[in-house]
């Protein structure tokens, strides 16, 4: 029988999770008010840094996978939308491909969890692969909100990057988004408390 594989340390995946997204800033600020010619056609700082951020996040998902062994379906959904919106901005040349992204990950999650839940089901406690220990009622609870929450957000995001300037969507992009999930998630304390099923 094979050992159990040693899981990584919180920071070395806080490294590999966030990682990506600060070099997509930092390039960003670096390059924002430059542009690059590559076979005759400008790129503006902004496809530079998703140029950047893409290979990243593809680069950090693999190595998410051999250290833990697993990657739950929402890591590799997002990854699929990341790639394919990553490559239309620069086969377009055209920044609002990529700020869209939120807009379709998170809508298409509030969709599907919607579709689960009209099923009597709770696809988010398959999407996370029960890595929340809840009971039968506390998933279809947090699944309602959560699918909510998603909309709302694919909704917030479309206000954003089309009403804001390109400075703001990136830090929206970069915090603002974490900030809005982890109150959501606190938010949810007591739910997750109260359904607990696993070890206290």
């Amino acid at each position: 029988m094979s050992e159990p594989r040693k899981q990584p340390s919180a920071l070395v995946k806080q490294a590999l999770e966030f990682g990506p997204l600060a070099v997509f800033l930092a390039v960003y600020l670096w390059m924002r008010d430059a542009t690059v010619t590559l076979g005759g056609t400008d790129y503006a700082g902004f496809v530079v840094a998703v140029v950047a951020f893409v290979p990243l996040q593809i680069a950090a998902t693999v190595a998410l996978r051999l250290l833990t062994g697993r990657l739950n379906r929402m890591q590799i959904v997002t990854l699929g939308l990341v790639i394919v919106l990553g490559l239309g901005t620069v086969l377009f040349n055209d920044e609002r491909v990529f700020k869209m992204k939120s807009t379709f990950i998170f809508g298409l999650f509030g969709i599907l969890l919607f579709i689960g839940l009209w099923r009597g089901q709770s696809w988010l406690a398959f999407v996370l692969d029960q890595a929340l220990p809840l009971d039968h009622e506390g998933w279809m609870i947090l699944t309602r909100r959560m699918a909510w929450f998603f909309l709302a957000f694919a909704a917030m995001n479309e206000v954003i990057w089309r009403n804001f300037s390109t400075d703001v969507y990136v830090f929206w992009d970069t915090f603002g988004q974490m900030g809005v999930m982890f109150v959501f998630l606190m938010g949810n304390y007591r739910l997750i408390e109260k359904h607990w099923t696993g070890e206290q």
